[in-house]
């Protein structure tokens, strides 16, 4: 396979909707035997209501999908709820076979999918790293050379000989994963199992799978955060319904997936059939970076310019352009319009114009972002033209601590995230005074 560590070709998985997998357990077996008779009901109703059994209840959570990953490559994987991503990590990780398709793994693959995935719960912690590098194929005395390593990257010093079924959950995760990164296999899988872990941990988890993909091995994560997907990977795999809908750099897939519920894009021109009427009609409406690059994606503590163009067609009105920002919870977070008074109070002679309204950086909240655009008269008020889901965007948060999220990486609320000035006064508590009788 030379440079390609994982290749999947054409892999499509089918289940039917209330029955198992293959591989069963004494347990499995046993609760099979006691619905039985009920399945045999279930089945003979189906039968005489003209139904024929399992006609109706085959779901394909994956369905012919087809990629390779290369060495040192750390590749993303987002998509919705249901999409097929953890089914995915599951036949990559040979946790379950495909119904049809290969999937070809050139290198030790270490996998994080679950909570104490391949733990032993009356084992110690101890145990289960020497337990797992064994599953991996290394030879104790390079387990050893890499034990001390996995114990304070976990943070378990204190409960290392404790059975693991007393660890919490988070204790569970951090063990999992120092062990996953650390006994060096060529390809790492990692669900999104790590929002388990605290904000601190997870900022070393990311830290940790960008050295292992800089180091040469292969990275697959997936994640519903945005932020580590943008920061993270060079390249992101965007699934739907179980099929490939997107497979190009991380920020533009993860703009495509941001948007794909307003349709919008960065930029937009309209032709001979622009919005507007006999005085103003809409050209175009595009977002800017800084150094005035038209992008759908924007680091938060970068300002955002949105540029739209608009031709006068009649001479002596006053006309102001303005905006709605609204985020992908359909919030409206607030209302633009231009303020210049060169602009504000003179009527605009006929011609051509681009007006651009910035944003300054660390003032909107991650998420994406839809621009409504327009074009009014405001004594007598009258809307010329107006542009729902003009635009959009998608607002990136860094990790790096120094956005008003700053070390913590979970889940910020509210639709705009200032980075305000604090001042801090401090008054000493003073000590009670001698009493003397």
């Amino acid at each position: 396979m030379g440079d390609v560590a994982i290749s999947c070709e054409r892999i499509s998985k089918r289940y039917r909707i209330g029955e198992r997998e293959s591989y069963r357990a004494l347990r499995d077996s046993l609760a099979s035997a006691m619905r039985a008779p009920f399945r045999r009901f279930r089945s003979s109703s189906k039968r005489s209501n003209g139904h024929e059994a399992g006609a109706d209840n085959t779901f394909w959570a994956l369905n012919n999908v087809s990629f390779e990953v290369r060495r040192g490559e750390v590749v993303g994987i987002i998509g919705r709820n249901g999409a097929g991503k953890s089914t995915l990590l599951k036949i990559l990780s040979r946790i379950t076979k495909p119904t049809s398709g290969e999937a070809r793994i050139d290198g030790r693959v270490g996998s994080l999918l679950e909570v104490g995935t391949g733990f032993h719960p009356e084992l110690t912690g101890r145990e289960n790293i020497f337990l797992n590098g064994a599953i991996l194929g290394m030879k104790k005395v390079e387990i050893k050379r890499r034990f001390d390593d996995i114990v304070a990257f976990a943070e378990i010093e204190k409960f290392v000989d404790t059975p693991v079924k007393r660890y919490s959950s988070g204790m569970y995760v951090r063990l999992a994963f120092a062990v996953a990164a650390h006994l060096e296999p060529e390809i790492l899988l990692v669900d999104e199992v790590l929002a388990v872990g605290d904000a601190s941990f997870q900022k070393k988890c990311l830290n940790k799978m960008q050295a292992v993909g800089e180091e040469g091995r292969a990275v697959f994560f997936v994640s519903h955060n945005m932020s580590a997907i943008t920061r993270l990977c060079q390249r992101a795999i965007l699934l739907d319904e179980g099929r490939v809908l997107a497979d190009d750099l991380a920020h533009k897939v993860v703009g495509t997936y941001l948007r794909a519920g307003t349709g919008t894009m960065a930029a937009r021109e309209w032709g001979e059939n622009s919005p507007g009427n006999d005085i103003a009609r809409l050209k175009a409406v595009r977002v800017r970076t800084q150094d005035g690059q038209i992008t759908d994606v924007i680091d938060i503590r970068q300002s955002v310019g949105i540029e739209i163009e608009f031709e006068v067609l009649q001479s002596g009105y006053v006309l102001v352009p303005n905006y709605y920002f609204i985020n992908e919870e359909g919030v409206c977070a607030f209302v633009a319009s231009d303020q210049d008074p060169e602009w504000r109070r003179r009527a605009r002679p006929v011609g051509s114009y681009v007006s651009t309204a910035w944003i300054p950086g660390n003032f909107l909240a991650e998420g994406s972002i839809a621009v409504g655009a327009g074009v009014s008269t405001m004594d007598p008020t009258t809307v010329h033209f107006y542009e729902s889901d003009a635009v959009a965007f998608q607002v990136v948060d860094s990790l790096e601590g120094n956005s008003a999220r700053g070390d913590y990486a979970g889940h910020v609320p509210g639709v705009v995230r200032p980075l305000l000035e604090w001042t801090t006064r401090y008054n000493p508590k003073r000590e009670p005074a001698e009493r003397h009788t």
